[in-house]
């Protein structure tokens, strides 16, 4: 369930939207939306109106001598409208992932 979703994007933006029940979250590349939408609802127990899927493209700039140099890679994030302006709250899967991450290891 967990490889599904990578973490949650917190930037002014996303933040802004958490209020009206709109969050967004790195998502692993063969996610779909049914996908997306199931594991939402086992994390948090939260009913989901809609799944939009947005492809971020990688972002490159030149270095040395006009050589192109990848900066970050590209990914895939999904923004997830909860019904009747739900909130939840992200740290719930961030406190998980560190538990997950100490018990593999």
């Amino acid at each position: 369930v967990y490889e599904l979703i990578k973490k949650a994007v917190i930037t002014e933006k996303s933040s802004e939207k958490n209020d009206k029940g709109v969050y967004v979250f790195m998502v692993s590349a063969d996610a779909n939306k049914i996908e997306i939408k199931k594991t939402i609802k086992a994390i948090y127990n939260a009913d989901v109106k809609s799944v939009n899927i947005v492809k971020m493209p990688r972002k490159t700039r030149l270095g040395r001598k006009r050589l192109p140099v990848t900066k970050r890679s590209q990914y895939k994030k999904a923004i997830i409208t909860l019904k009747n302006n739900k909130t939840i709250d992200i740290n719930v899967f961030a406190k998980e992932e560190k538990t997950k991450k100490v018990i593999n290891n």
